[in-house]
């Protein structure tokens, strides 16, 4: 289940700008950056603290730069404060500045200092991770590499300090190792790195606080999302209200073998509150559609005829793609839709069949998985998912409208802002989950919201669903669990 991060900041910033707002610190005479050291140290100390209990074992494991050293300030307070902790300190060709400060403080208040020269596995019952800071560029060298993975097989619990040793602070990727904490605090600004990708999985439970910086940090285009985001966003409906004010979608898909996708998708348009929605499908399916949901319309389709484009004249949105193949009946409705003029969402065949014919398109949301953006910007998933930040503002340059990248931590952006949404949970790597996300993404452009608003909010009522329905577990949840849970996510009025 995702951790509530609405009391963190909204604001997310790279590495590279945190420094910068960290000089600029001490050019206005603030303090010095050994200051924020004490600081970041301080507080790691007091989150440590209070997990600790009688007699718990910690190991310090210190690099050399900035980061090691606010893992000596923390070792400091702990020694001062009678508990357990040894150091083990992980050596740099040259130690930093702030580091030897840090050292020299250490030597002078708390002399007896137990350090190690390796790792025994069931030893500790904490080990605070300094190791390797938001500085690192390229993959972890080998050294680094073995002490990730002696960290990683320790029995202890981690905390790490700003993050994870060997998560990259700027795309969520590992450099080739990274360790896999239970708690994270993050100092200064939150990176924007830890919300998405393998930083999901890393992170553990995260933690934030604030050194003192806000006033020097810029506005920044990349911002986080949650629950919070519905709040206010959806009106109590008027009393005269009736379906055809509740907004009109049809949804395109479900070639031989794949009603299914097209029936989630109807069906979520629906719990997500739309009025009226249309199925487009091969005719053998309108048993799958309507069997168990005839609240759905249905039009069966073997050519694309008058009768197709009159149901997509009708709708005031347009989602294609679920289940739709990319064989020829698959190719004519997407180059029907193409014609069309209707905001469109597109998934999934409908994506792999976009990146066979580039067309650029202001009005329309793609909501590709990593595999499926691969295929859009001609590239290997790895890449995507090595930046998915550079990723998604790609995507958008290349294709127009609103882009969604799915994944641990989705990232939405429309040309001008960037939005994380670490929502949801594993239980969503399942089928079917994609159609869904994207009949509620319809359902709510066609109740009003803009292309934007309705993607950011689709994204998280789809990931609360699946919150919300985990709760009997994550492993064996399906598509259609979500249903209810969107229902109750879309009416916060009440």
């Amino acid at each position: 289940m995702a951790q509530d991060l609405s009391d963190m900041p909204r604001q997310l910033y790279s590495a590279k700008a945190v420094r910068q707002a960290e000089l600029d610190w001490v050019a206005a005479e603030q303090g010095s950056l050994y200051e924020l050291v004490e600081r970041a140290g301080k507080a790691a100390f007091e989150l440590l603290a209070a997990k600790l209990t009688q007699g718990s074992r910690v190991l310090v494991i210190a690099g050399q730069g900035n980061n090691g050293a606010d893992a000596l300030v923390c070792l400091r307070w702990l020694l001062n404060s009678g508990f357990n902790a040894s150091l083990f300190i992980f050596p740099a060709s040259q130690p930093s500045t702030e580091w030897q400060q840090a050292w020299d403080k250490l030597q002078q208040s708390a002399p007896k200092v137990a350090q190690v020269s390796e790792i025994t596995a069931a030893e500790y019952d904490w080990i605070v991770d300094g190791l390797l800071g938001t500085g690192l560029k390229g993959d972890v060298r080998p050294e680094a590499a073995v002490m990730i993975a002696r960290i990683n097989a320790a029995r202890a619990k981690v905390l790490s300090l700003d993050l994870p040793s060997g998560i990259d602070a700027d795309t969520g990727a590992a450099l080739g190792a990274s360790v896999e904490a239970e708690q994270t605090l993050c100092f200064a600004a939150l990176k924007q790195g830890l919300l998405t990708g393998r930083a999901r999985h890393c992170c553990g439970e995260l933690h934030f606080v604030d050194l003192g910086l806000s006033d020097f940090l810029p506005p920044s285009d990349v911002v986080r999302v949650g629950a919070e985001y519905l709040k206010g966003l959806f009106d109590a409906r008027p009393r005269d209200s009736h379906k055809g004010k509740s907004g009109k979608v049809t949804v395109i898909g479900g070639d031989y073998g794949m009603g299914g996708a097209v029936r989630l998708a109807g069906e979520a348009c629906l719990r997500a509150g739309a009025g009226l929605v249309t199925v487009v499908s091969r005719p053998e399916h309108q048993l799958t559609v309507n069997a168990n949901r005839p609240e759905l319309m249905f039009w069966g389709c073997e050519l694309v005829d008058m009768e197709v484009y009159l149901r997509l004249g009708w709708a005031q949105v347009l989602v294609l793609g679920p289940g739709l193949g990319r064989a020829d009946w698959g190719y004519n409705l997407f180059k029907a839709v193409s014609l069309s003029d209707k905001p469109c969402v597109l998934d999934a065949d409908a994506l792999n069949l976009l990146s066979q014919e580039k067309r650029s398109q202001d009005n329309r949301v793609l909501t590709p998985h990593p595999g499926e953006a691969a295929r859009l910007l001609a590239t290997d998933t790895a890449d995507v998912e090595a930046d998915r930040f550079a990723a998604v503002r790609k995507l958008q340059a290349q294709y127009g409208g609103v882009v969604l990248l799915k994944g641990a931590g989705t990232l939405i952006y429309d040309g001008k802002q960037l939005f994380v949404a670490p929502v949801g949970n594993p239980g969503l790597a399942s089928g079917g989950c994609g159609d869904v996300l994207s009949g509620i993404i319809g359902a709510l452009m066609a109740q009003g919201l803009d292309n934007t608003r309705a993607t950011v909010a689709g994204v998280i009522v789809h990931g609360g669903a699946a919150d919300l329905a985990a709760r009997d577990g994550e492993r064996g949840m399906l598509a259609s669990d979500l249903m209810p849970w969107i229902r109750h996510l879309v009416n916060t009025d009440l």
